[in-house]
């Protein structure tokens, strides 16, 4: 066997130890980042069945010495909680429907329709995702306002129904798809709404759905703009309801975790029962242009 047969072998293994060292460095970042997120949602569902000594106890008490659902029963009878979770399910419905087929369609006529200025306004309008959302608080408040829609369920949907960022999400979607599909539809007699709806739509499934459990998060989870608009109870979402835990003589933890924890449960089923879609959408929206 020569020098050179060894040496080469010599080198392939090392590359080989080095390719197998730099996967178990990415296996142990991935390993600790995996129970950096999970660690909250266990401590969470631990403090909601624990007493509120035990939540405040120093050195912290990770089990509870009595496993109770007393704080779950609490919550509902205290607060008018099942009032929130309608709320929360019809702005987030309203809002993620409405919302969606707004920007489907300015997409569509960002990617597929010629018109004078057409990438000057889509750049206008990108360029809003630039500027801080708080600053379009106090105008939306004072159109609310002047509309007479405070403490409505209307006043929390209509500022929310329309997304520069759903547009450009989609708009990368109507892009990928081959123009001689839309030739051929045009050639059958479709117009651009029959287009739209019947072709364009089903084609880009994995971005709406993307879309849908992006704006369905953003929606349930708001908390600042449903604080602004509603003052009455029986308006409110389940953030805010959350929040007026914590503005009580002192803040009863078990409580606040067990709504949290039921507060979450409807976005955590939708992303389980739509996860591959999401991260397909998610992952070739970066790539098409």
């Amino acid at each position: 066997m020569t020098t050179t047969t060894l040496s080469t072998r010599h080198g392939a293994k090392s590359i080989q130890s080095r390719i197998g060292g730099g996967k178990l460095l990415v296996y142990g970042f991935m390993l600790l980042a995996t129970v950096a997120t999970i660690l909250p949602f266990i401590w969470m569902i631990l403090t909601s069945v624990k007493t509120q000594s035990e939540a405040l106890s120093i050195p912290p008490q990770v089990f509870p010495q009595t496993w109770q659902l007393s704080a779950y029963e609490k919550i509902i009878a205290e607060l008018p909680f099942v009032q929130f979770y309608i709320n929360s399910v019809l702005v987030t419905l309203a809002i993620v429907l409405l919302q969606t087929l707004i920007a489907a369609m300015a997409a569509y006529g960002f990617a597929r329709l010629r018109f004078p200025g057409r990438d000057a306004i889509f750049l206008i309008c990108v360029s809003i995702l630039m500027v801080p959302g708080q600053i379009f608080l106090i105008p939306q408040f004072l159109i609310v306002q002047k509309m007479g829609l405070l403490n409505t369920l209307t006043g929390l949907v209509l500022p929310g129904l329309f997304s520069i960022y759903g547009a450009f999400l989609l708009r990368q979607f109507f892009i990928s798809v081959p123009k001689e599909i839309e030739e051929a539809a045009i050639v059958d007699g479709l117009n651009h709404f029959q287009i739209f709806y019947k072709i364009m739509l089903p084609l880009i499934r994995p971005g709406i759905i993307a879309c849908v459990i992006i704006n369905g998060l953003w929606s349930w989870n708001n908390l600042m703009w449903p604080l602004i608009v509603n003052t009455s109870f029986d308006k409110m979402t389940l953030p805010v309801g959350l929040a007026s835990l914590s503005s009580r003589a002192g803040v009863e933890y078990p409580m606040l975790m067990a709504g949290a924890l039921m507060a979450i449960v409807p976005m955590l089923l939708l992303y389980m029962v739509f996860q591959k879609q999401f991260i397909e959408g998610a992952a070739s929206a970066g790539v098409k242009g």
